[in-house]
């Protein structure tokens, strides 16, 4: 039991952390409403995330602030042939960045930026079918972004910025603990205070109507280290048999890269296309130390996601002096094989659709909002490599959607 107990844990760890669907692409208002079809544009201090290139781009002082309500929901019909459906605790997460950019001249610019690249979680009723997966999954990555931007000449600028990050995961699932009655609870915590990475943009102007961008963000690699806690038995508690104590991880984030190009129809309105290519298969071993137990019952899962990737299109008209509409929608490829999904984040592929609108205030405020929708395809998993008691293959059905509600302030001194 102690094996297959620690490699269920293993397998939603890494399932949590490399799920394409906690990746977050909510980094401010405008770009949100334009589907994140942003690398191109990059004309507000956001560019400190999409495309730092852009930032040289921007004259004077700015102040961004952006929150993002995200409701997430996912079902489960199964384990087949049954087809009883089971439905996630409904939940709320409100990421909130913030950017702020200043130039010196022309061509020399800075910007600061606090986000949230990943940061949902799952949370199922403590009975369900899977409960031997995943019960609750929730990963939060925070990050800090001095960024520094040079306008070359007229056509061309580059930027880059150094990346500092934290972060925190939780996991609660249920296991048997024979020969005892009823289940063991087990949670675990852990928390890196420091990790490092870097992200580089680059902007070009073929006209003075077509703008071309490029940005790479870097992946992080994060030690986790944390707790195991077990509500059980305490008999297999003390002799190992249900996992305790101390236990460390280590695991990096893909790196991200996007290439975009905008087009100014005319004075008023501009649109744009972003193809941004995610390196999930950078993950080759996540490997699970327990502190307390000797180095061979450690343990250690291949790789299990693949490089994806995600299209995005969106527009931006300014319909008069105070009010601009914007939209947008995009394709994300999912980056895991249909028998690798497992509930801590149901897998499947996603398109998204957006309408965003900004209303100048002030003449130096202005007020932004957009709304996201998310509808996953429908995935039936029949071959499953996930398994709970018995070796029972956790085939069924998912679905799985969402919806983002962003809200910003732009300030300009």
């Amino acid at each position: 039991m102690r094996k297959i107990t620690y490699f269920a844990m293993l397998i939603c760890f890494s399932s949590l952390v490399f799920a394409g669907g906690f990746q977050l692409n909510q980094h401010g208002a405008k770009a949100s409403g334009m589907s994140g079809a942003f690398t191109a544009v990059a004309n507000d201090p956001s560019a400190v995330y999409w495309n730092p290139g852009g930032l040289a781009h921007i004259k004077g002082t700015h102040f961004m602030l952006s929150s993002h309500f995200v409701s997430p929901f996912s079902s489960f019909r199964g384990i087949s042939p049954n087809i009883d459906e089971y439905k996630t605790v409904k939940r709320i997460f409100y990421p909130t960045n913030f950017f702020a950019s200043h130039s010196f001249s022309d061509d020399l610019a800075v910007g600061f930026g606090f986000t949230v690249p990943f940061g949902l979680g799952t949370k199922w009723d403590d009975n369900w079918v899977g409960k031997y997966l995943a019960l609750e999954s929730r990963l939060q990555i925070f990050t800090l972004q001095p960024t520094i931007s040079y306008k070359v000449n007229k056509h061309f600028s580059i930027g880059a910025g150094l990346v500092f990050s934290f972060a925190n995961v939780l996991l609660v699932q249920k296991t048997p603990q024979t020969p005892f009655e009823g289940d063991a609870k087990i949670k675990l915590e852990g928390k890196d205070n420091s990790a490092f990475g870097f992200n580089i943009g680059v902007m070009y102007s073929l006209t003075e109507d077509l703008t071309i961008g490029a940005a790479f963000q870097s992946g992080i690699e994060y030690n986790f280290k944390g707790t195991a806690k077990t509500e059980g038995a305490q008999e297999l508690i003390n002799t190992k048999r249900l996992p305790s104590g101390d236990v460390t991880a280590n695991l990096s984030t893909p790196f991200n890269s996007a290439i975009g190009i905008a087009y100014k129809i005319n004075e008023d309105w501009i649109v744009s296309s972003d193809f941004q290519y995610v390196g999930w298969s950078s993950y080759d071993v996540l490997r699970v130390d327990f502190a307390d137990l000797p180095t061979e019952r450690d343990i250690a899962s291949p790789r299990l996601y693949n490089n994806s990737y995600v299209v995005r299109f969106g527009t931006d008209y300014k319909f008069n002096e105070e009010l601009s509409l914007r939209g947008g929608f995009y394709f994300d490829k999912k980056p895991v094989d249909d028998d690798m999904v497992s509930p801590s984040l149901p897998e499947t592929d996603r398109l998204g659709f957006t309408v965003g609108a900004e209303y100048k205030l002030f003449d130096n405020l202005s007020l932004r909002g957009s709304f996201l929708y998310i509808r996953g395809n429908e995935l039936k998993v029949n071959n499953s490599k996930q398994y709970i008691t018995g070796n029972t293959p956790f085939n069924g059905v998912y679905n799985v959607n969402a919806y983002v509600l962003s809200f910003g302030l732009l300030y300009s001194l």
